[in-house]
């Protein structure tokens, strides 16, 4: 059995895939705006992940803009049958390198296409809408914007739904336009806000899908976390993540980088194995932050 497949399945849309994926934000330039200071380097990561049994790739075309979904057609296509690209809409660039929302009507039909003509697809297989009413998960109704997307929906364009930075309640208010396949909210070890939610989708049968999986543009830092790694002889990013795949078999990572070195590590976290005195060593990092 390779490394990937010690990390289990889950099912997102109508795919069941591996729970260890790929983030592809990283594959854009500085700041994910513009393109990568090493073209190659990205195709090879994207290469080197699937042929390692990468089945959940997730990009969207605000990275760069576009340039993470051409580099991702460029590597991949095309595209093996059992891969998923899950993608987002809901925001823009600014001309500045700003993340701006973009939740009309007409963005989000906009961003579907953009995606589509990008990433050389006929249609998206998961697309997350991404609220941008504030930085972290924050109260409105969505079902303006929801409405919108499951209209896409219903033209053949977009064959799944997801919401991400949303609340529970939004979640609900969600399923009663259209099916909700996904949640993508920023959980780690240390950010622990969805626990309850976690737990209840996972009942449910909806995967969860962190973002910022290992503390994103502040990677996360524990004196807990460097003792834990030390003494299994791991890096403290591979415990984060078998700790993630640990805590509930809903859900579903997508680590990213730029760096196939860094991949191949990622990836060898599903071996690691986490014994309950580590696992309960490892709460004290969520009650420190």
């Amino acid at each position: 059995m390779s490394s990937i497949q010690k990390s289990g399945t889950f099912t997102l849309g109508s795919h069941t895939v591996k729970r260890l994926g790929y983030g592809a934000m990283q594959l854009a330039g500085p700041h994910v705006f513009g393109p990568p200071r090493d073209r190659d380097a990205a195709l090879a990561v994207l290469r080197e992940a699937v042929s390692s049994g990468v089945d959940h790739i997730d990009t969207c075309d605000y990275y760069g803009p576009h340039v993470t979904n051409q580099i991702i057609r460029e590597a991949l296509s095309p595209y093996p049958q059992d891969l998923v690209l899950v993608t987002k809409i809901g925001a823009r660039r600014g001309s500045d390198a700003s993340w701006l929302p973009a939740n009309s009507p007409t963005e989000l039909e906009q961003a579907v296409h953009d995606n589509i003509r990008n990433l050389g697809l006929e249609v998206l297989d998961v697309v997350n809408l991404r609220i941008m009413f504030g930085m972290g998960p924050t109260e409105g109704s969505i079902e303006a914007q929801l409405t919108a997307l499951a209209e896409l929906q219903r033209k053949g364009l977009v064959r799944h739904i997801g919401l991400s930075n949303v609340t529970p309640a939004q979640i609900e208010e969600g399923r009663r336009i259209c099916k909700i396949v996904c949640v993508q909210n920023q959980y780690n070890l240390a950010h622990r806000d969805d626990d309850a939610l976690i737990d209840q989708l996972a009942r449910e049968g909806t995967a969860y899908v962190p973002f910022f999986p290992l503390g994103g543009f502040s990677p996360l830092q524990s004196s807990t976390l460097s003792r834990v790694a030390e003494r299994l002889g791991a890096t403290p990013m591979q415990v984060a993540l078998a700790w993630l795949l640990r805590r509930s078999p809903n859900i579903l990572l997508i680590p990213g980088t730029s760096s196939v070195e860094h991949l191949r590590e990622n990836l060898a976290a599903a071996e690691l194995e986490l014994s309950a005195a580590v696992l309960d060593e490892l709460e004290g990092v969520a009650k420190a932050a």
